[in-house]
């Protein structure tokens, strides 16, 4: 994997950091996005020791913005061997008679609308090379709808139906795509579901071992390492205390 290259969208906390982390340990060479700018400099000051690290500071859900970052690219960086859209927001756990629509714009529009900018602007040079990976970062959320969960439920799934679609649509040029879905993984995610709210927040927690972010990034090195032959096209990780989304183990 030595000199490949992968971007990582969300790449500043969670999933998205222990990713790029871990694969800047296998020689990965990383294009880290993010809104916040002051953490991609510090992730390129401390990962930048080991591997080349370009950043690109963007909103995915401004398609210009997006667009124009990565063509922005130095060139040693233009061709993406790797694209893990992991840029995703939770925003409102409400029935839907009571959900807010800013909430609502929010989830679609990161989750969903996001994706599929990140992906348009990446895929040229993959078809014209037909090579690469594609890893969407869906949930257990699109697998199995919960309560007062709708809206961003249908954003996963919409990402589980892009996942499939992508895999059928790009088969003929070459380019392996996968999901992997988590369960419970204990990361800022809660805390910018409730707002701020901490205590809310760490209360989806209390009471049993869920999962971190590390374990989510092995498992994403894990599908990205398998021979060129194999495409590991849908993974779903739980915490051993967790059986779906409504039963969980809590001690």
């Amino acid at each position: 994997m030595k000199e490949k290259i992968a971007l990582i969208t969300g790449a500043t906390s969670g999933i998205g950091k222990a990713t790029a982390e871990i694969f800047a340990k296998q020689g990965i060479n990383l294009v880290l996005c993010g809104r916040r700018k002051e953490r991609l400099d510090e992730l390129k000051a401390t990962l930048g020791k080991t591997v080349k690290v370009e950043t690109l500071s963007f909103d995915v859900r401004d398609r210009e913005a997006v667009f124009a970052s990565i063509e922005s690219l130095p060139k040693e960086f233009k061709s993406i061997d790797i694209l893990i859209n992991n840029a995703g927001n939770a925003h409102g756990l409400h029935p839907i008679d009571k959900g807010s629509l800013d909430d609502w714009d929010a989830m679609m529009d990161i989750n969903v609308k996001g994706l599929l900018y990140v992906t348009k602007a990446v895929l040229p040079q993959m078809v014209e090379r037909k090579a690469g990976h594609i890893i969407n970062v869906g949930s257990i959320a699109g697998k199995e709808v919960y309560p007062n969960g709708n809206v961003y439920c249908a954003s996963k799934y919409a990402v589980d139906a892009l996942n499939q679609g992508m895999r059928i649509d790009l088969n003929a040029h070459g380019i392996r795509v996968g999901a992997v879905n988590p369960g419970m993984v204990e990361t800022e995610f809660s805390d910018v579901r409730f707002k701020g709210d901490t205590d809310r927040a760490d209360k989806v927690y209390q009471g049993l071992q869920p999962l971190v972010a590390a374990d989510i990034a092995d498992v994403i090195l894990f599908v990205v390492t398998r021979p060129y032959h194999v495409n590991i096209a849908d993974l779903m990780i739980l915490p051993t205390a967790q059986a779906s989304c409504t039963v969980v183990n809590k001690k």
